[in-house]
């Protein structure tokens, strides 16, 4: 019976070994996925903002105060102005830091009636 434990130790740690980088893998994508749904939360929450602003009259500058200030100062927007309408667009990274300008953006479009 003693041969047989001898032969079976070690057998844990490399099954281990196999499957953690797969573990590690599907941890990375589940996290991946949460920072994304965040990213593209705060983007849109940062266009409806913006199309707010300009709705009301307010100059592209208090436009982009209002889009940062709800979605970050990493995002990126754009305000078009169409007859009656305005169209704000904000793009955010997934992620901050050195991996900001990676592939992974979120994006958003708000439109509004202008006021009168």
């Amino acid at each position: 019976m003693t041969a047989n434990r001898e032969e079976e130790r070690g057998t844990v740690t490399a099954e281990l070994a196999v499957a953690l980088p797969a573990v590690v893998l599907v941890l990375v994508a589940v996290l991946t996925l949460v920072a994304a749904s965040m990213a593209q939360m705060r983007a849109v929450d940062a266009a409806r903002a913006g199309a707010r602003a300009a709705a009301i009259g307010d100059e592209d500058a208090a436009v982009a105060r209002a889009v940062a200030r709800v979605g970050g100062d990493d995002v990126d927007l754009a305000v078009e102005r169409e007859g009656e309408w305005v169209h704000v667009t904000v793009t955010k990274p997934v992620v901050n830091g050195w991996a900001s300008a990676g592939p992974l953006r979120a994006r958003a479009t708000a439109t509004a009636w202008i006021e009168p």
